[in-house]
């Protein structure tokens, strides 16, 4: 699987997460490119100051509306996974505040695919979690250590291997997953 990590970034900071994960992570990660292909056991982190979605497999990059209305980059971002993967897309929501994610999760359940909050007693703010479990469209409330551990099962499964399913789309038989929270 392929992790999408979306978060609430200052439009005119670069953020450090991409090094910092990759000091961590076992897998390669990378600052999302426009027309980028995600590809199975890569971390993708959005820029600053851009809306990223997924189409036909790949990532795109647009600058951020100029508009007043909220940037709901986690909203927008799910939202394009769940068209995309279908009930192969995977949602999650961590610390953070305010609302967004809480639409995209909702796009990803109606896709049928699975959908994961960070409890509230461990994150450190926790409206989008609140929000996103007062939606009723979360399969599963846990800890971080939790859901790593639900992501581990769920891509060493036949499922997003896609044993079962014909593959639709550039994206092939490989699951993706959305990862957001708040700014690091």
């Amino acid at each position: 699987m392929a992790i999408v990590l979306v978060q609430h970034l200052d439009p005119h900071a670069e953020s450090n997460l991409p090094d910092i994960l990759a000091a961590v992570s076992p897998m390669p990660v990378v600052r999302a490119a426009d027309g980028m292909p995600i590809e199975p056991n890569r971390v993708y982190v959005n820029p600053p100051n851009m809306t990223l979605e997924v189409v036909w497999g790949k990532l795109r990059l647009t600058p951020r509306p100029l508009d007043k209305r909220p940037f709901m980059p986690i909203d927008y971002m799910m939202r394009s996974l769940a068209q995309d993967m279908g009930s192969r897309a995977v949602g999650v929501i961590l610390t953070g505040g305010g609302t967004d994610g809480t639409l995209g999760l909702r796009a990803i359940k109606d896709a049928d695919g699975i959908t994961f909050v960070q409890d509230s007693e461990t994150a450190s703010h926790d409206a989008m979690p609140r929000s996103a479990i007062a939606s009723g469209c979360v399969d599963d409330i846990l800890p971080p250590e939790g859901i790593a551990e639900e992501l581990a099962r769920i891509g060493s499964s036949s499922y997003m291997k896609g044993d079962h399913i014909r593959a639709t789309g550039p994206a092939g038989g490989w699951g993706s997953l959305s990862w957001a929270g708040s700014s690091a």
